[in-house]
C-alpha cells in the first residue's frame, strides 16, 4: 500500500481560508510571522484562524531569524503545533524552543542534503524550497527535484513553485513525505482560491495511487 503524502497549505491570513484548507484534506496549514510577507499575520489573527480549524489539522508557525523572545511571545498566544526555520537559524537555535521544528532548506547551487540532514539530526523534517538571493521563500519557482537524493533519513517535504498543474509530477518524481504550497494555490497573495486548493488535492492523490 502505497504512503499517504501529507499536504501544507501556507500563507493561511484568514479563519475560512483554513476552513478552506481542511475541508479539502489538508494535513497542515502553515501562518507566516515574518512581516516583510504579504502573508504576515499578527498574534491575534493567526489564534482567531487557529480556533476555527476542526481538529487534526496541525498548525505550523513560519519564522524567519526572528529573535527568540518574539518567538517564545507568539507561542504563548498562537497554539502552534510545529515551528518552521525558514532563515539562516543555527540547529541551536532551532532547538531552542522545546517544540518539533522543521528547518527549510533553500536549494542554492552546492547545497548537499546529505550534509544538511546531518546538520539538523534533530528536524522532525526538512522543507526544500527553492533559492532565489535576497527572499527566503514563497518565489512560485521551482528547483530541479532530480538534486534531492533518495534515502534520506530525515523526511523530506517538498516545496517551491508547487501548484495543481505540476504537483502530480512532482509527487511521482519526489515521492516526498509531504508537500507545501502557498502561492499557487492562491487566487491573490494571501488570498486562497477553493479551485485551486481541490485542484492540487486532487493531484496528490492521484499521484499517491500510480
Amino acid at each position: 500500500m502505497p504512503i499517504r503524502t501529507r499536504v501544507k497549505i501556507c500563507g493561511i491570513t484568514r479563519p475560512g481560508d483554513g476552513l478552506l484548507a481542511a475541508a479539502a484534506g489538508a494535513d497542515a496549514i502553515g501562518l507566516v510571522f515574518y512581516p516583510p510577507s504579504p502573508r504576515a499575520l499578527d498574534a491575534a489573527k493567526a489564534a482567531a484562524i487557529c480556533s476555527a480549524l476542526p481538529p487534526f489539522v496541525t498548525t505550523v508557525g513560519l519564522f524567519v531569524d526572528a529573535d527568540p523572545s518574539e518567538i517564545e511571545q507568539i507561542m504563548t498566544q498562537v497554539p502552534l503545533d510545529l515551528l518552521q526555520f525558514h532563515g539562516n537559524e543555527s540547529p541551536s537555535f532551532c532547538r531552542g524552543f522545546g517544540h518539533p521544528w522543521i528547518k527549510a532548506i533553500r536549494m542554492a547551487e552546492g547545497v548537499e542534503l546529505a550534509t544538511e540532514v546531518d546538520r539538523y539530526h534533530g528536524a522532525s523534517g526538512l522543507l526544500l524550497d527553492s533559492f532565489q538571493q535576497g527572499v527566503p521563500g514563497g518565489t512560485g519557482h521551482s528547483f530541479d527535484w532530480a538534486r534531492i537524493p533518495a534515502g534520506l533519513s530525515t523526511p523530506i517535504i517538498l516545496a517551491g513553485g508547487l501548484s495543481p498543474d505540476n504537483i502530480q509530477q512532482a509527487v511521482h518524481e519526489v515521492r516526498p513525505w509531504a508537500v507545501d504550497v502557498s502561492s499557487g494555490v492562491e487566487a491573490s497573495k494571501g488570498i486562497k482560491d477553493a479551485d485551486k486548493i481541490n485542484a492540487f488535492m486532487q493531484g496528490v492523490y492521484k499521484a499517491d495511487v500510480e
